[in-house]
């Protein structure tokens, strides 16, 4: 298989900082960039509704001087047919020299990847991770706080779906001194297996919160999220919880000066209006920044696009366990074997290589 991008943790801390200053460099010195993609394709495979995802994959191919196709939903794809993914990286393949994909089944990009003969990026899978959109969330605090140590980070709103949190999770964790305030209701709080594996697990200082305003003068930066209807199986759910946050030009009267608010958008009215003419306002910078990081990993990509890699090999348990998860690519295509990577093999507990969900066995 093709170096792919799944994860964010796909990536070395190293390479990050190197896509980081080449997408600097790109902001710099566009002209030096115009045809570096000359004759290659992009594919973009958008299963699910996007604007600034998809956009900035093709902004970005155009801009390094390739070309795109794909669709932006799946009724005009032959998904409508019940074709599989894998049968659907299989075919892309012969098309385009690198796919990006965003589907709401997790581990979709994953099962591509494993198929594909191009590297294949995730472009978002269900609520399990968004590693593109974490790029340009980097590059953004970069720009604006010149660092990515000694941060204290407060992420707000949907924890549990929210895929941009958990993938921004894992790579801040990987930056000396970073401190996260994890602000949400009790029912979208983030996930046990993000806090024992990466929080607990690497020894990083954090604390939940219920009050936004109770939080917000000790923070350096304040990523907000929807709280997002598709994710929801209850619709009274979504409802009760929708607005739970809303923050305002008032509320950030209590902040710091050099506080930045981020947000990988859509927003709906978790962030007033009134907050945008703020100079600490950054959401609109990041969808700029989201388009320079996806031109560094395309150009990434296909530098290394002709060397194959070796596919991820977890210790696989096939028919004696089955994950449990409905939004796992595993309860759409039923083909698919069941895989898993153990956790604890002294207790039985093992998670989906696709969606991460916990199995105990």
């Amino acid at each position: 298989m093709k170096r792919s991008v799944i994860d964010i943790l796909d990536l070395t801390t190293a390479e990050i900082d190197a896509l980081l200053s080449t997408a600097e460099d790109i902001m710099d010195h566009p002209k030096e960039y115009a045809e570096r993609c000359h004759g290659k394709k992009l594919a973009t495979l958008f299963f699910e509704p996007s604007t600034r995802t998809r956009l900035s994959f093709e902004a970005a191919m155009y801009e390094l001087g390739g070309n795109v196709l794909g669709f932006s939903e799946p009724n005009s794809s032959s998904a409508s047919k019940g074709e599989s993914m894998a049968d659907t990286a299989r075919v892309l393949s012969c098309y385009a020299d690198i796919m990006a994909i965003r589907h709401p089944m997790a581990g979709a990009p994953y099962v591509a990847a494993q198929n594909a003969s191009v590297p294949v990026i995730n472009a978002g899978d269900g609520g399990h991770c968004h590693p593109t959109q974490t790029l340009a969330d980097l590059l953004t605090i970069k720009r604006k706080k010149g660092t990515l140590e000694n941060l204290t980070v407060g992420l707000c709103g949907d924890l549990k779906y929210g895929r941009t949190v958990h993938s921004l999770i894992a790579a801040l964790a990987r930056y000396t001194g970073t401190k996260f305030v994890l602000i949400s209701p009790v029912e979208l709080s983030l996930p046990s297996y993000v806090k024992r594996e990466i929080l607990d697990g690497q020894g990083i200082c954090y604390r939940q919160a219920t009050s936004l305003e109770a939080v917000l003068p000790e923070l350096d930066i304040l990523y907000m999220t929807r709280i997002q209807r598709e994710r929801f199986e209850k619709p009274e759910e979504y409802e009760r919880l929708k607005d739970s946050y809303i923050l305002t030009a008032d509320k950030l009267t209590k902040a710091r000066k050099d506080l930045i608010v981020m947000h990988p958008l859509p927003r709906v009215n978790e962030i007033s209006v009134s907050v945008d003419k703020d100079p600490r306002a950054c959401y609109f910078l990041q969808a700029l920044c989201g388009k320079y990081m996806r031109m560094a990993l395309i150009l990434k990509l296909l530098e290394t696009a002709d060397k194959d890699v070796e596919p991820f090999a977890p210790s696989v348990i096939f028919d004696t366990m089955q994950c449990q998860n409905p939004t796992c690519i595993t309860a759409k295509e039923q083909e698919l074997s069941h895989a898993f990577y153990p956790v604890n093999e002294e207790n039985g507990i093992y998670r989906c290589v696709y969606c991460e969900e916990k199995v105990i066995r």
